[in-house]
């Protein structure tokens, strides 16, 4: 027993570990091989909102409903969440390098078929394929950068892939809008055509790949899983237009979700080669950092879900508008990601986080004080402030959490970073979603109660009743403010929760370990 405890299991195919000074895996030209992943990694991420400011046009076009059409989205979620857990699998069967040109080619061909759709049947097919090739994408990305890098420079090559994981999102309803308004919404899907096969062009002749593995395939922990987590998404995303639990579906997909979560944790407690290596969440660092990407999931794409139709219904900006002043989020990630990197090594990484759940919460506290009265510079202050918050959060996590991790795992491990960030988001969006909603039909009800003749003096509302249309015009217009407040109350309210999650979050990061010396080789048993 001794001597099997003293000499670890070799896994076929895995590549060696890194020596210092030295990549996993070694290319011609590192810089042009970096810009090659991050355009692959970037032009995904735009997918994930760009579409969402074209809804409408998109509604029009495929003769679809309000509700119909929202499965252009879901379609794209639910695919990508499915396929994320066996990136790791396809990796070790086809080659990292084949699995990595699959997808982009994949995704290029299901953006040109999403662009010509004639019909909203063919337009979810279509962005069920786009979904799939997509969840192998950005797992595929975040191991090469930590491949081709070596260890010392790990830090830096995060910063760098987190810039565009961060920038990506806040970015893609401006492009879209623009393209929308300018062109016609299916340029926002022909976009990834040039960028795809330049990105395909760099990845072809520089990228390496990691030996093939032989590996058995989990099956049945492939089938619960995602189940449960595709029920759980489609839960989420149907669940405010089906009046959540009143409705069968969401019943439904709620009990399906539980039950195969349950049936998967069983399944790789006792299974013999479960989906995932059991070594993988003997890492304290890779399931802290799970744990947190749920809360970064959550804080960071709520406010961004929840600013555009603040700013279009409530203060009347255009879409263009509306993306530009969401714009120095994105100068705010910038600057502290390429921050963050200079402070790895020198600075303790879990204060660095501290400081940026620290500055985030505080933009948040900020965002709740918006008022109806405001101009558009509140907005662009706390934005660039948040960005500051997510720079400095999102890339040390991401560096933490790898950093005991053995390079074999590096692909596994990043597909699950990506799943617990996607359900984060997903949880996130619909929570700020539902409150909302709910929020607002109760400050509309708190505040009507108090428009009476005593606090709009020289006004009588009993008297409106004999003049006929211009008494509906006059109690429409009441109305219409009170909405508005009411909304902008329930705003507020969604704003002051997502801050109270940041900081509860703040003394979580202490469960993180700090890398000592040597970094921890993990081996499965």
């Amino acid at each position: 027993m001794a001597s099997r405890a003293a000499t670890p299991r070799p896994i076929p195919g895995a590549p060696a570990a890194e020596l210092a000074g030295k990549p996993l895996l070694a290319t011609n030209n590192r810089a042009l091989l970096t810009v090659g992943i991050m355009g692959a990694m970037i032009m995904q991420i735009l997918d994930t909102t760009i579409a969402n400011v074209a809804l409408p046009h998109m509604q029009t076009s495929l003769s679809a409903t309000t509700d119909t059409v929202t499965w252009v989205l879901t379609s794209y979620i639910v695919a990508t969440a499915i396929a994320l857990p066996a990136t790791g699998w396809l990796s070790d069967r086809f080659g990292s390098r084949n699995l990595f040109l699959i997808a982009v080619g994949g995704f290029i061909i299901a953006s040109m078929l999403c662009g010509i759709a004639t019909s909203l049947e063919e337009m979810v097919v279509f962005r069920v394929f786009q979904g799939v090739f997509a969840a192998f994408i950005n797992p595929l990305s975040q191991t090469s950068m930590l491949d081709i890098n070596p260890p010392e420079r790990a830090a830096k090559a995060m910063s760098v892939w987190g810039m565009g994981v961060m920038v990506g999102p806040i970015m893609g309803p401006v492009i879209g809008g623009w393209l929308t308004e300018s062109y016609n919404w299916r340029w926002v899907f022909y976009v990834n055509v040039p960028v795809g096969i330049a990105t395909f062009a760099i990845l072809w002749f520089l990228l390496p790949s990691r030996p093939k593995a032989k590996r058995s395939f989990d099956f049945a922990g492939f089938v619960y899983l995602g189940v449960a987590v595709a029920s759980f998404q489609l839960m989420l995303d149907r669940g405010q237009s089906e009046d959540w639990f009143e409705s069968w579906e969401v019943i439904v997909e709620a009990l399906l979700a539980l039950a195969f979560a349950w049936m998967a944790v069983i399944h790789f407690l006792t299974a013999k080669k479960p989906l995932f290596d059991r070594a993988l969440f003997r890492n304290r660092n890779l399931v802290t950092g799970l744990f947190f990407m749920l809360v970064v999931g959550i804080s960071t794409m709520a406010p961004m879900a929840l600013l555009p139709p603040m700013l279009q219904q409530l203060f009347g900006y255009p879409v263009v508008d509306t993306g530009l002043m969401m714009a120095p989020r994105g100068v705010g990630v910038l600057f502290t990601m390429w921050l963050a990197g200079q402070l790895m090594g020198k600075v303790d990484t879990r204060l660095v986080i501290m400081a940026g759940l620290t500055i985030f919460g505080i933009s948040l506290r900020q965002m709740a004080s918006y008022s109806l009265e405001m101009d558009f510079w509140p907005v662009v202050t706390s934005g660039f402030i948040q960005g500051l918050g997510m720079g400095l959060v999102f890339m040390p996590l991401n560096a933490l959490a790898f950093a005991t991790l053995d390079g074999r795992y590096r692909t596994d491990g990043a597909s699950l970073l990506n799943l617990f960030r996607s359900i984060g988001q997903s949880a996130g969006i619909s929570m700020v979603t539902v409150l909302l909603a709910r929020n607002i039909q109760t400050s509309h009800a708190d505040l009507a109660q108090h428009v009476t003749r005593n606090v709009m003096p020289g006004f009588d509302l009993g008297a409106l009743g004999g003049f006929g249309t211009l008494s509906d015009a006059a109690m429409s217009m009441v109305d219409g403010m009170v909405n508005k407040q009411a909304a902008m109350i329930a705003y507020i309210d969604d704003f002051y929760l997502m801050s109270w999650i940041s900081f509860a979050a703040i003394p979580l990061v202490l469960l993180l370990q700090k890398p000592r010396g040597k970094v921890e080789v993990v081996h499965s048993e």
